[in-house]
């Protein structure tokens, strides 16, 4: 690579087709301002790179495995993860969809369309296929930021020798602090913007959580999954397949914006509302991952996501618990399950009650399966609701 590159400014050629645009043209196309500083393109030389094809490797994964795979990826979780040069713009995707998920569970009064990311790329330039990857990680961050309704505060790019790392943080502005009044750290809250179109009037974010992460020790109530797209479950991308090693499957293809902000603005209300009890963020891990951390040491869980494969016609429970689809999952009274229904009805949100806490335990355990015919799924609607809350 020529030594008068630059991995924002320059223009690409990537797969023998030049590109039109250069990675700054289109993130400056997200910014909610104007960019400060104008490089002109001729000071560069063109990037050349080709894209690398997805693993080919078919490993076999069995669900009586689960909670070995489980075990498995846990000493990662929480961990940076580097972009998988085969999935680029979903890894892109996903880390997106992540930071404005953990954002949801905050204190404050907000909605999707008043916040605002900064993106950092720490990216390694030299191996082949890197920057092809890079030029569609920032294509992806574009395309899927504008289907959001979101914009970008900054960006920045840091070249590296070792990691390809994305990661998406809500930007926001210190609130001016007022001497006549006295607010606790746990209370304190940060000014959003609030210009956008769309916003809320005087949106604010606290700095702690409006709810727990962690299962409420009620046997009655219900834990609730709201994958945050209707894309199918696949294990390309995910923690087991970084683990354990690909097994072939793609990555699931998120990317479906207005169901997002749908998902988004009801869960929302439920935090905002205290219908939600607790709440957890699934993404890396993907559901059983987010379920264990859900429950901690001291409570357990019996689950069903019979429901959840009879509904996307799949007979592999290894996807459904493992693939990475962001989304959420909650936990509310049994009292508010009618409440809670009809407000997913109303938005059209498929959601999927999957079981209640088991306090006393630390184990969870998972039954799945596939229904038959039409008496499954009547089974199945009748036993999602078998405790009647109030009208």
């Amino acid at each position: 690579m020529k030594e008068k590159t630059s991995a924002l400014h320059s223009e690409y050629i990537i797969d023998g087709i030049p590109r039109r645009f250069t990675p700054a043209d289109i993130l400056n196309g997200c910014l909610d301002n104007e960019p400060e500083e104008d490089i002109p393109y001729e000071e560069f030389e063109p990037i050349v790179d080709e894209s690398v094809d997805p693993c080919l490797a078919a490993n076999l994964f069995k669900s009586q495995d689960a909670q070995e795979y489980l075990a498995g990826i846990s000493g990662i979780l929480g961990s940076p993860r580097n972009c998988p040069m085969s999935f680029p713009e979903e890894f892109t995707r996903s880390r997106i969809a992540k930071a404005l998920l953990d954002t949801i569970w905050m204190k404050g009064h907000f909605r999707l369309s008043d916040l605002t990311l900064a993106a950092k790329w720490r990216w390694n330039m030299k191996p082949l296929g890197n920057m092809a990857a890079f030029y569609a990680s920032v294509e992806a961050s574009a395309d899927y930021l504008d289907s959001l309704g979101i914009s970008l505060g900054a960006y920045s790019f840091t070249e590296s020798e070792k990691v390809n790392q994305i990661s998406f943080k809500v930007a926001a502005t210190d609130r001016p602090e007022d001497p006549d009044e006295e607010i606790g750290l746990e209370d304190e809250e940060i000014d959003l913007p609030g210009n956008a179109p769309f916003g809320s009037p005087h949106p604010v974010i606290g700095r702690r959580r409006a709810i727990p992460d962690k299962i409420v020790p009620d046997p009655d109530s219900w834990l609730l999954f709201v994958p945050f797209d209707s894309c199918e479950f696949r294990l390309g991308n995910s923690l087991l397949c970084e683990v354990y090693g690909q097994n072939g499957d793609t990555a699931p293809e998120v990317g479906d914006g207005d169901y997002f902000i749908d998902c988004f603005e009801v869960i929302r209300e439920f935090v905002e509302d205290k219908v939600a009890l607790a709440g957890r963020t699934v993404s890396d891990g993907g559901l059983l991952a987010a379920l264990k951390a859900m429950c901690g040491d001291s409570i357990g869980a019996k689950i069903d996501i019979s429901g959840i494969m009879n509904a996307y016609d799949e007979d592999k429970s290894v996807r459904i618990l493992f693939s990475e689809i962001p989304g959420a999952l909650i936990q509310i009274k049994d009292i508010d399950y009618d409440y809670a229904d009809a407000e997913f009805l109303l938005q059209d949100i498929a959601y999927y009650p999957i079981g209640h806490p088991v306090p006393g335990e630390n184990t969870i355990k998972i039954k799945s399966g596939r229904g038959g015919g039409i008496s499954d799924i009547l089974q199945s609607l009748l036993n999602s609701q078998a405790s009647e809350g109030e009208d």
